[in-house]
């Protein structure tokens, strides 16, 4: 490493130091298995308007039952979080980090839509045992002209400071039933505007931490994420997507469900996802 770049890591370091994070009452919501079996745990984080509810739904149940203690973090100004309308993206990372840190052994990352973003701004403060990418959205304006041609009424008060609003058709496939589809979308919130015009506009997060293992995959049939998003966030990771065809943005709370869990669950078992000291 040059004298240059200690430099610059240096100066950043000490920004941040000079201008903390402010704390936060976080929302963390967890299912644990009955045998410890050395699994590291998992850390869900919910993409913009979501909470660490979209994860209780199904997920951290099923993660339990095949033997991994799981957890969902609700950034602030979410789900049960404290509020915080003027988030911004490093808040909802330190939120992450804070979160992982308390965790009882080194865990695994799994941040959906742009939960995949803080998630990714995360990994570069915390060494992570792995990392999951789920539908990610990561920002810049190729997400920004992707979201207008596809939701235009829904994205543009975002830009101006307004909610960002996805219909069911993006969340959803036409297997959810409409009740749940209904019930999920009625608990949806808002990001904080200076953290949605941060996605837009925001610098690429830093390298991650130790370099660890990072599995991307989503739907080729979501209307959120392109599927040449998909690619071109798991060449970043040196990888290919998982695709699951058929299925809306929010895999966790879609009617097969099960699906990417299990096939997360299953890339993790056969990656160095286990804690060594078990």
């Amino acid at each position: 490493m040059s004298e240059r770049t200690i430099e610059r890591v240096r100066v950043m370091r000490s920004w941040e130091w000079a201008r903390p994070v402010r704390p936060v009452r976080r929302e963390v919501l967890s299912a644990t298995p009955e045998l410890e079996e050395g699994q590291s745990p998992l850390l869900f984080v919910p993409g913009f308007g979501h909470g660490a509810w979209a994860y209780a739904e199904h997920w951290l149940g099923h993660a339990a039952e095949r033997g991994f203690p799981a957890y969902a973090v609700s950034p602030r100004g979410h789900g049960g979080s404290g509020p915080a309308p003027e988030a911004t993206l490093r808040a909802y990372a330190h939120d992450v980090v804070q979160v992982a840190a308390g965790l009882p052994r080194q865990a695994v990352l799994v941040g959906h839509g742009a939960g995949a973003l803080v998630v990714a701004h995360a990994l570069a403060r915390y060494p992570a045992k792995a990392a999951v990418l789920v539908a990610p959205v990561l920002g810049g304006w190729a997400t920004f002209g992707a979201a207008l041609r596809r939701n235009p009424l829904g994205t543009l008060p975002a830009v101006f400071g307004g909610r960002l609003r996805l219909s069911r058709r993006q969340l959803f496939s036409r297997e959810l039933p409409d009740a749940d589809a209904r019930r999920h979308a009625a608990r949806l919130g808002r990001a904080a505007r200076r953290a949605q015009w941060q996605l837009l506009t925001g610098a690429d997060p830093e390298p991650a931490v130790g370099r660890p293992p990072v599995l991307v995959l989503g739907s080729p049939d979501d209307r959120v994420v392109p599927s040449s998003a998909l690619t071109r966030a798991a060449r970043r990771y040196g990888s290919a997507p998982l695709l699951f065809p058929g299925m809306g943005h929010d895999l966790m709370l879609d009617a097969r469900w099960r699906e990417p869990i299990d096939a997360i669950l299953d890339w993790l078992v056969k990656h160095p996802a286990r804690d060594d000291r078990a």
